[in-house]
C-alpha cells in the first residue's frame, strides 16, 4: 500500500512594518537622530543633515508661571465652570508682586473692565447661596442645586421683577425639598430675610415651571428626626413620635394641621410619654410654632389617647400624660 506524504505548510513571512530612519549620509545603524522641537526639525547628530521637518512636540505643555510656590503645572487655566456662561478663558492680573500694592489695584482695575454684568450677578449670587447653605449647615449638593436652580431662572426669566434675594430663598427651599432634607418656609425666611409671603410666591411659580422637577410635599416625618435632634431627646422618642405622626394621619386626628404643628405636638406627647418631658416653649423655640398652636394640636391627640395606644405603651400609660 503506497504512503502517502503530507506536505507542511508553507511558513507566513513576518513583515517588519515599522519604519526606520536612517541617514542617508552617516548610514549608521542604529542611527543618532535627534529631535529639534524649538524648529521643528529632526537633525542627525553626527552631521547636522535635516532629515525631517514640522514634527510634532508630544511633551506636555505645562509652563509654570508660580513665583514661589514651587511647581504650577496648570495647562490652560482652570476647570470651565458649568453655571457661568461663555468661555471662560479670560486673562487674570495676579496680585502678588512683592508687597508694592500695584499689582492689586491693576487686578482690579483689570476686573472692572472685563467683567460681564450678567455673570457678576451670578457670581454674587452663588457666593450668596454657598454662604446661606453653610450658615445653616446644608451639605455641598445642595448649594450646587440651588445655583442650578438660580442659573436656570435666570437663562429662562422666569421670575422677572423679582429681586435675587427672593429667587435664592425659593431656590434653597426646593433644593432642601428635592434632596430629602426640608426646611420650613419660617428657617429660610429667617436665613434669607425674606417675607414668608413672598417666598411663597416665588416657591408656587417655580413649582409650576419646572414641570419635570417637581417638589415633593413635606410631611411631619421629614421634620421629626431634625427637632427630635435639637431637643437631645433619644432614639426612642423619636421612633415613637414618627409612630404618633403615622396614627394620627390614619385616623385623621390633626386632619389640616400643617406638618410642623403636627411634629410640635408629637414631640410633647410623645417626650412626656418616656419621661423626657420638653415644655412647650422649648419645643416652640426649635420648631418655629406657638404655644398656643402646640397646645391646641396636642389636645385633639389626647382625645384619641386610647386610639393611639399599641402593643408597646398601655391606654393606661396615656391616660398619665399631662392633661392639655
Amino acid at each position: 500500500m503506497a504512503s502517502m506524504t503530507v506536505a507542511a505548510p508553507p511558513q507566513q513571512k513576518i513583515v517588519d512594518l515599522n519604519i526606520q530612519l536612517m541617514c542617508p549620509d552617516c548610514k549608521l545603524n542604529p542611527p543618532n537622530i535627534s529631535e529639534e522641537f524649538s524648529s521643528g526639525d529632526l537633525v542627525c547628530a553626527d552631521c547636522g543633515l535635516v532629515l525631517g521637518d514640522r514634527i510634532v512636540d508630544t511633551r506636555s505643555e505645562w509652563r509654570t508661571f508660580a513665583n514661589d510656590e514651587g511647581d504650577d503645572p496648570s495647562r490652560v487655566g482652570s476647570a470651565a465652570n458649568p453655571l457661568l456662561n461663555g468661555p471662560q478663558l479670560d486673562t487674570v492680573i495676579s496680585q502678588r508682586d512683592g508687597g508694592s500694592g500695584a499689582a492689586r489695584e491693576l487686578n482690579r482695575t483689570h476686573g472692572r473692565v472685563t467683567a460681564v454684568k450678567g455673570e457678576r450677578n451670578l457670581l454674587q449670587a452663588y457666593k450668596d447661596i454657598s454662604a446661606m447653605c453653610e450658615a445653616i449647615g446644608l451639605p455641598k449638593l445642595i448649594a450646587d442645586i440651588a445655583k442650578q436652580l438660580f442659573k436656570r431662572v435666570e437663562d429662562e426669566k422666569l421670575l422677572r421683577g423679582k429681586p435675587n434675594e427672593s429667587i435664592i430663598a425659593a431656590c434653597i427651599f426646593i433644593a432642601c425639598r428635592q434632596e430629602g432634607v426640608p426646611r420650613t418656609f419660617k428657617e429660610i425666611c429667617t436665613l434669607t430675610q425674606v417675607p414668608k409671603k413672598e417666598i411663597g410666591r416665588c416657591f408656587k411659580a417655580l413649582n409650576e415651571a419646572f414641570h419635570e422637577t417637581k417638589v415633593q410635599t413635606m410631611t411631619s416625618g421629614d421634620l421629626m428626626f431634625r427637632f427630635c435632634s435639637h431637643l437631645n431627646l433619644n432614639m426612642e422618642v423619636q421612633k415613637k413620635a414618627v409612630d404618633l405622626t403615622k396614627k394620627a394621619k390614619e385616623f385623621g386626628t390633626l386632619a389640616g394641621k400643617s406638618p410642623v404643628s403636627i411634629a410640635a405636638a408629637c414631640i410633647y406627647m410623645a417626650s412626656n410619654l418616656y419621661k423626657q418631658g420638653r415644655t412647650t416653649r422649648e419645643i416652640s423655640n426649635v420648631c418655629g410654632v406657638s404655644e398656643v398652636t402646640i397646645k391646641n394640636a396636642y389636645k385633639h391627640l389626647y382625645k384619641e389617647c386610647d386610639q393611639l395606644a399599641d402593643d408597646g405603651l398601655t391606654s393606661k400609660q396615656f391616660k398619665a400624660l399631662p392633661a392639655p
